[in-house]
Formats: C-alpha cells, sequence, structure tokens
C-alpha cells in the first residue's frame, strides 16, 4: 500500500451509495467510503427516519461495513455530499471515526466535482478521547 490513499477510488465508491441514499425528510444525500486496513473499501449512505434522531449517517454505514467485512482500522475516508459548503463529519461521526482510526488519518470532504478539502482526523476532532484513553 502506498503512503497516499488512492481517493479517486473512494469518491468513485462513494458517488453509488450517495445516489440510494434513504433521506426522504431532509433530501441532504450524502455518501462516505473508507480504505481499511485490510485494503478494501468499504461505503455506506445516510438513511434516515421518520423518528428523528435514529437515523444512520453515511459515515457510520461505511464503518458498519468496515466491521462486517472483516476491516478493523481506517487508513483514509471520503466523504461526499452536494451543496456549497463542505460536508464534514457529524460529532458524532468523529467520535465514531476516531474509534477505528489514527490521528493522522487523511479524510477528504467531496462535492459533486471531486475533492474539496482534506483534512487530518486530529484536525477534526483535536485533543480527542479514544482507545487509548482506556487502556491501563
Amino acid at each position: 500500500m502506498t503512503d497516499e490513499p488512492d481517493f479517486d477510488a473512494l469518491f468513485a465508491a462513494a458517488q453509488p451509495v450517495q445516489a440510494r441514499a434513504y433521506a426522504p425528510y431532509s433530501r441532504f444525500k450524502v455518501g462516505a467510503a473508507l480504505l481499511a486496513d485490510d485494503g478494501a473499501v468499504y461505503s455506506g449512505c445516510n438513511v434516515e427516519n421518520a423518528s428523528y434522531p435514529v437515523g444512520v449517517c453515511a459515515e457510520a454505514g461505511a464503518i458498519s461495513a468496515m466491521i462486517a467485512g472483516g476491516g478493523r482500522a481506517i487508513r483514509a475516508l471520503l466523504v461526499l455530499g452536494d451543496g456549497d459548503t463542505l460536508v464534514t463529519p457529524c460529532g458524532a461521526c468523529r467520535q465514531r471515526i476516531r474509534e477505528f482510526a489514527a490521528p493522522e488519518t487523511p479524510i477528504a470532504i467531496a462535492g459533486p466535482n471531486g475533492i474539496r478539502a482534506r483534512f487530518s482526523l486530529a484536525e477534526l476532532l483535536p485533543a480527542s478521547f479514544g482507545p487509548d484513553n482506556l487502556r491501563q
């Protein structure tokens, strides 16, 4: 595996699942794709529910797919959303990502035409609480 993740591949994986997102209430579809430690790409989309806030974010769906598929760590993540502003992971998803990613893990934020910004997890969730805090 190279040092630089293939964000084009992650974008290509996030696009079709974004289109399939279930967002009848907000009409705001989000797709996510991640590169896992097993070398596989896992994707997810947001799934809303009439009983807010029990929906599922795209990032959470991708993480669930990774765990179900046998991956255990996130090496890179891309989040794809529409609109003029950056669609970064929500606070809960930043913490979910932290469970499986190192602070230096790259996270790309994309719009319909490609990547708009890149961050490390530490930039999105500084001084985070994670698994290492619970190890004695």
